[in-house]
């Protein structure tokens, strides 16, 4: 059963966003409302960044062996700048049509993922700061990418128990992204580089009710082609993450990590490319899950975030940012839970030698259902 456990985890990290329901009722429908905005003080070229999302998910299982899952949101975004002007987005995300398989029950599934281009692809070049903005792992908006010309995925997760009751789980998947026009007005159509991504996994308990979770999961990506002699190149990244649970009272507190290292692109010294700089994001946090009632369970949690950023052998700060809140998941009925989040973040962000502050909220409510 660990075996299980720990290939539906490697399935979600090799392949974002997949959903592998392993048990339980044949179909989930999943959708919600989330808000989140900040504020940042001076010296920056925007005064706050405001983002709203409705998610939309449903997972169907086919027989014993397949699972297909449906996913997409819409989300509507927005930079104020210092002099009142807004740039706004709105619209759907790119679509994601997944279907997995499990070739031997609780050790080997295989995964193929087709993105449908159904959000954002050539925008005007106004709206870029915005794009940008949204985009950033240190404020970790529930939607950093707005669209991309579509592609394809496939990758396969594999588990094996390791004594009587831990397991280790190995992964790997490959994506090609579709080519299209980044930007309105401008000739020329963006080819992506695929991406390669490998991971490797170890679960298990320990002790008295405790349990362990880690994961390293290495990624490598080709240049893009800008056409006309012209690339952009990102260096390969590695995250590492790894999670303790363990009973408090009668209740669970886990505590997590998780550091991802962006390395300098391979390539980055050539003419006309244009590279990604080397960066490190760091975050630590914890939480801690309090039975209310049969029904009701309050999760507060604390995390921080750090992330550097830079060119050159010694990366420099980006920033820091703290978030505090809780969550309240309430079951419905025997058929649906419902989430309520609510949040603040605070921290700061370095700009030119210059520390700006940052402020604001995430609000959300999400509610599961099983038809």
């Amino acid at each position: 059963m660990r075996a299980r456990w720990i290939l539906s985890g490697l399935v979600g990290l090799l392949v974002p966003g997949t959903a592998i329901a392993q048990g339980g009722a044949p179909a989930l429908v999943r959708t919600g409302a989330f808000f989140e905005s900040y504020s940042f003080g001076t010296g920056l070229a925007f005064s706050r960044i405001s983002e709203f999302t409705i998610p939309i998910g449903v997972t169907q299982r086919v027989g014993q062996r397949l699972v297909l899952d449906l996913g997409t949101a819409f989300a509507s975004a927005s930079v104020r700048q210092p002099d009142g002007k807004t740039i706004d987005h709105s619209g759907l995300i790119d679509t994601d049509l997944r279907a997995s398989v499990s070739v031997i029950p609780g050790k080997l599934i295989f995964n193929l993922v087709g993105t449908i281009p159904t959000g954002a692809t050539a925008v005007p070049d106004t709206a870029i700061p915005l794009f940008g903005a949204t985009a950033t792992d240190l404020l970790g908006f529930t939607t950093p990418s707005f669209g991309s010309g579509g592609g394809v995925s496939a990758g396969f997760a594999s588990a094996f128990r390791m004594g009587s009751n831990w397991a280790i789980g190995t992964g790997a998947s490959y994506r090609q992204g579709a080519s299209y026009q980044p930007v309105k007005g401008q000739p020329g159509d963006l080819t992506p580089g695929g991406e390669a991504r490998a991971r490797f996994g170890i679960e298990g308990p320990f002790g008295t009710g405790k349990y362990f979770r880690g994961a390293l999961v290495y990624t490598t990506t080709g240049n893009n082609d800008l056409g006309g002699s012209r690339q952009s190149a990102i260096g390969d990244r590695v995250l590492a993450y790894a999670a303790l649970s363990l009973p408090l009272g009668n209740a669970h507190l886990s505590l997590y990590g998780w550091d991802m290292r962006r390395l300098r692109a391979r390539n980055s010294d050539q003419p006309q490319t244009i590279s990604v700089p080397r960066g490190n994001v760091l975050a630590l946090g914890a939480r801690l899950e309090r039975p209310l009632g049969p029904n009701a369970t309050l999760a507060p949690l604390l995390e921080f975030r750090h992330e550097l950023t830079g060119p050159t052998a010694r990366m420099e700060l980006l920033g820091y940012l703290v978030r505090a809140g809780s969550d309240l998941r309430y079951r419905l009925s025997d058929r649906a839970t419902g989430v309520l989040q609510a949040q603040l973040a605070f921290g700061s962000l370095q700009s030119g030698g210059t520390r700006v502050s940052i402020l604001g909220p995430r609000l959300g409510a999400l509610i599961e259902w099983s038809p």
